[in-house]
């Protein structure tokens, strides 16, 4: 066994991984996920139609969006909800950036980063960066920065204020909780850009509407949508 290997095993022992889907333990090939979860994650496949899919349906009449897609059909209460309460509530800021380089690599070969010049994640308020130490959507954008070789781009917007969850609310009244609590702080670095906005879960769309709508401010900007979790009943 050659020597990096042997480390990975001692660590592998030392300090064992478990998947955060159904608690089983990590072999040391598996990174983010057990083999049996990944395979039984529900994929959307958006990426084969990323003009045309239920989630860029959540954006026409409210912003422009070029294409959409997530990588999976969120669901609470349910073993792939537990990837993204693992990473947001369980300071797994790690799982989160694989979880990045993972769905990155299952789009790229079908094209769906081709076009894009720069990602830009949904940001949290400073409260909760600070109390969580970390912004879940940059972490995620970070890991399809790795695959993809695009800069991230986290400084470019800010969110204002946080108004609590929106767990609760309706469409409508998502739409208005986030009503102007993004700003747009560096217009320059996405002028004539095609900015692929990155957030964890989009259920109505409301979050990522409102700050695609700030990047579009920007000078020639052109915004696209990716998440790892799509939690619409659309189909």
């Amino acid at each position: 066994m050659k020597k990096d290997g042997l480390l990975a095993s001692l660590l592998d022992f030392v300090f064992p991984r478990f998947c955060p889907a159904c608690g089983a333990r990590l072999r040391i090939d598996e990174e983010a996920v057990c083999l049996h979860c990944n395979i039984l994650l529900p994929r959307t496949n958006h990426w084969h139609t990323p003009s045309e899919n239920s989630m860029e349906q959540l954006f026409r009449g409210r912003v422009k969006v070029e294409k959409a897609a997530a990588f999976f059909r969120y669901k609470s209460k349910t073993d792939n909800a537990g990837i993204v309460y693992d990473f947001k509530y369980h300071h797994r800021p790690q799982l989160a950036l694989k979880m990045g380089v993972m769905m990155a690599e299952e789009m790229k070969g079908h094209g769906f980063f081709d076009g894009i010049d720069c990602i830009v994640p949904v940001p949290l308020s400073l409260k909760r960066r600070m109390k969580r130490g970390y912004n879940q959507s940059e972490m995620l954008a970070r890991g399809a920065g790795k695959v993809t070789g695009l800069p991230v781009l986290p400084w470019v917007v800010i969110r204002k204020r946080f108004d609590g969850s929106q767990t609760h609310l309706s469409k409508w009244e998502r739409d208005s909780n986030v009503k102007g609590v993004f700003e747009l702080r560096d217009a320059d670095s996405i002028a004539g850009k095609h900015v692929l906005v990155v957030d964890d879960v989009i259920t109505t769309g409301a979050t990522v509407a409102s700050c695609a709508g700030e990047l579009l401010r920007a000078r020639d900007c052109r915004v696209s949508v990716l998440s790892l979790g799509f939690a619409s009943k659309r189909e």
